[in-house]
């Protein structure tokens, strides 16, 4: 997902700035889940390490939960299709926690262009999904 996110920058897309979740779980402690729009809220110490802190351990939660549904016999013998699938079904956290939570509305529908950032999240998450393959015929 990472080399994604690099390539979509260069191609001059916008990507999620992971500090902004690091701001979002700060925030929290305070008692404040919801933001209009997130970038305005106060930004809190080491926000940018919290976020990435959060992104990759989500990701490994993600992976373990794609172990328990999959089954050790997908462990052994990985195929895309359960990977994949799995993977585009994750788009369901940042369309309906994360974006709301952030201020732009259930699957980006309160942003400039939502189709375009709905393409672009479910586009990330398919990438994700042939991530946790490559890394499934890794443990293989």
């Amino acid at each position: 997902m990472d080399g994604w996110a690099l390539l979509l920058r260069w191609m001059g897309l916008p990507t999620l700035d992971y500090a902004l979740v690091g701001r979002w779980l700060g925030h929290m402690r305070e008692g404040r889940w919801w933001h209009r729009p997130i970038q305005h809220s106060t930004p809190i110490p080491h926000e940018r390490l919290l976020g990435w802190g959060a992104h990759y351990a989500l990701g490994i939660l993600f992976a373990l939960l794609l172990w328990m549904v999959a089954g050790e016999g997908w462990l052994r013998q990985p195929t895309l299709a359960p990977a994949l699938v799995f993977g585009v079904a994750t788009v369901i956290v940042p369309w309906c926690v994360i974006q709301p939570a952030f201020g732009a509305g259930v699957a980006a529908s309160r942003t400039p262009k939502p189709w375009r950032a709905r393409v672009q999240s479910a586009a990330t998450h398919a990438v994700f999904g042939v991530g946790l393959f490559i890394g499934a015929l890794v443990v293989a």
